[in-house]
């Protein structure tokens, strides 16, 4: 058996993300005046939306990030996924297009629940994230946010330059 024989039947489902050309946005001012632009859009203030991204990305688990920004996890989920952040839906791939049958009216909403093992909040929130594309061009905003814009032996060195003061005579 060949690898023509093994990869026979099998077909691409989705398609790469165009993610445009990489940018470096030097640009000065914290998430929260970044975020302005979205301020219509998102399920609370742009302050509270950049305190849930910030706890989020600073490793807190997303209700943990909606309790530190002062929401409740539901909110601070929807703002992760408009925001661009991927992970939040409660439910697992399959219960995801068990959703995804459920809103093309495939499935009844009693079955898809059942059939997902969602609760209720949880089935509710992802059929949010399934009905709801994230806001365009967050995703580049909050990653230019927590970029890193220098380079780390840069920051080292500028860390350390009290210490190689005298380094600079020898060269």
């Amino acid at each position: 058996m060949g690898l023509a024989d093994i990869a026979e039947g099998l077909c691409v489902t989705t398609e790469q993300r165009d993610r445009g050309v990489a940018v470096a946005d030097g640009t000065a001012g914290d998430l929260s005046e970044r975020l302005a632009d979205y301020a219509d859009d998102l399920p609370c203030s742009v302050e509270t939306a950049a305190a849930v991204v910030d706890a989020y990305v600073g490793g807190s688990a997303v209700d943990a990030a909606g309790h530190e920004a002062g929401v409740v996890p539901t909110t601070a989920a929807k703002v992760l996924h408009l925001l661009g952040l991927e992970g939040v839906s409660p439910v697992s791939p399959q219960g995801r297009e068990l959703v995804r049958d459920w809103l093309a009216g495939e499935l009844s909403r009693t079955d898809a629940r059942a059939l997902s093992g969602a609760s209720e909040r949880e089935f509710a929130l992802a059929a949010f994230v399934e009905s709801h594309e994230p806001l365009s061009g967050a995703e580049d905003v909050v990653a230019d946010a927590f970029s890193r814009s220098d380079d780390a032996s840069v920051a080292k060195r500028d860390a350390l330059a009290e210490t190689m003061s005298g380094a600079d005579d020898f060269l």
